[in-house]
């Protein structure tokens, strides 16, 4: 496939992306669409976004930003003559996301972008693609409403497949509501013109609720911004860790699908080698309680960190010897890690917790960039990292881990194959 896209003939085209998250959010799909657009603006697109303000991981709003009133952005790239205007609208934020309180949030969302999708239809304004991300499930709908109204193409992509998660987490128990959920998804999976998702795994799931071509579209990573880095005994001391430390770390979204509780009982369970350190970084709806239970086990091993600034990410993962990707085996190929591509740009070896079969087995096996280990089993996740000490191809890991993302994390690649996909 050509990878060869010129910039003079993208000048006079537009796109739209409707989404809950957008930059400046630091992590998740806010993070990947920020990138995205800013990508296609720099060649050359005029592009606009549909979003709300940013909220993600933290789940409230971040300064400098206000949940009160609408809030347009404009910016302008002059050496590519593209442009990214952005249109944030207010939402109901839960302090604790339940299931109900994910729903009403979601609610939210339809009704104040809903205003400005219509905006573009009542001022008769074309988009020549349009970009909808799941989840939410039901935003595909804005962007089919312009689509029929005014022309344009729609993608309807697929970052995660909520409603299944849900079911099998009892986020959402109401059988009417999950019928009803389906039955929205099913028409946005047979109208849009090009359906698209993260994982070989997702595309096989999608084609048993439709019979159509699913395009590959994975998240990617900026290989010049992540790179491995080889003083590590530096970095370290530098997060006050001893050069022969085992350091264990997960740093990403801290929710209820990603099964967290198992570090907390492996920590437990490991506290006597004091050589084997833990680190979970992040924040999210499910940290508190996971604090709590590691302060009632008074785990010493195991260590909280905040969301690491952009300035030092590529210096902290690095400094970690092994980096943990749990998940809960329930949600098996729903989705896939975002958080995994950086950890194969830096040259991260990775230990999952996944099934044989699905998209992240076949990568970690596949590719020989980590290790996989039975979901919702503490005690085999800690069999694994004290079998470790006595493993000797550490190194090859990391270097295939680089390489894989080399080869088939690069933005440039896979956003130019998208523009080949749907513009040609």
């Amino acid at each position: 496939m050509s990878h060869i896209i010129k910039t003079s003939p993208n000048r006079n085209k537009t796109i739209l992306l409707i989404s809950h998250n957008f930059s400046p959010e630091p992590t998740g799909i806010g993070k990947i669409n920020g990138e995205m657009m800013h990508w296609l603006a720099n060649e050359g697109f005029k592009c606009t976004v549909i979003t709300t303000f940013p909220y993600y991981p933290h789940w409230e709003i971040q300064a400098p930003y206000k949940n009160r009133w609408f809030k347009r952005e404009d910016i302008n790239y002059p050496d590519s003559n593209g442009l990214i205007t952005i249109y944030r609208c207010p939402f109901y934020i839960p302090s604790k996301p339940t299931g109900k309180k994910r729903m009403a949030q979601d609610f939210s969302y339809w009704v104040f972008m809903s205003w400005v999708a219509g905006m573009f239809v009542l001022t008769k304004k074309k988009f020549d693609l349009i970009i909808t991300i799941a989840p939410p499930v039901h935003l595909g709908y804005l962007g089919l409403l312009i689509k029929n109204k005014m022309g344009g193409k729609l993608i309807y992509h697929i970052q995660d497949m909520q409603i299944e998660s849900a079911q099998k987490l009892d986020m959402i128990s109401s059988k009417m509501i999950l019928e009803y959920a389906y039955k929205i998804e099913k028409k946005l999976l047979m109208e849009a013109d090009y359906v698209s998702c993260i994982s070989p795994g997702m595309i096989a799931k999608i084609k048993t609720k439709v019979d159509r071509d699913v395009i590959y579209f994975p998240n990617w990573v900026d290989i010049t911004a992540f790179y491995p880095v080889n003083a590590r005994s530096l970095l370290k001391a530098k997060w006050g860790y001893q050069n022969d430390d085992v350091v264990f770390l997960y740093s990403g979204a801290i929710g209820e699908k990603q099964g967290l509780e198992s570090i907390i009982l492996s920590a437990e369970e490991l506290k006597d080698d004091t050589k084997i350190k833990f680190i979970i970084c992040g924040t999210g709806p499910y940290k508190h309680k996971l604090m709590l239970m590691a302060k009632e086990k008074n785990l010493k091993n195991l260590e909280f960190l905040p969301v690491q600034d952009r300035e030092i990410f590529n210096e902290f993962l690095n400094m970690a010897d092994y980096h943990l990707i749990l998940q809960k085996g329930s949600v098996s190929d729903l989705g896939m890690p975002s958080k995994l591509a950086t950890i194969l740009a830096v040259g991260g070896v990775s230990i999952a917790t996944t099934l044989p079969g699905t998209s992240l087995h076949n990568l970690i096996h596949g590719h020989n960039v980590g290790y996989a280990v039975e979901p919702d089993n503490h005690h085999l996740l800690s069999k694994l990292i004290v079998n470790l000490k006595t493993l000797d191809c550490y190194e090859q890991k990391r270097a295939n881990a680089r390489n894989y993302a080399t080869q088939y994390l690069n933005i440039d690649n896979i956003l130019k194959d998208l523009l080949v996909n749907v513009f040609n």
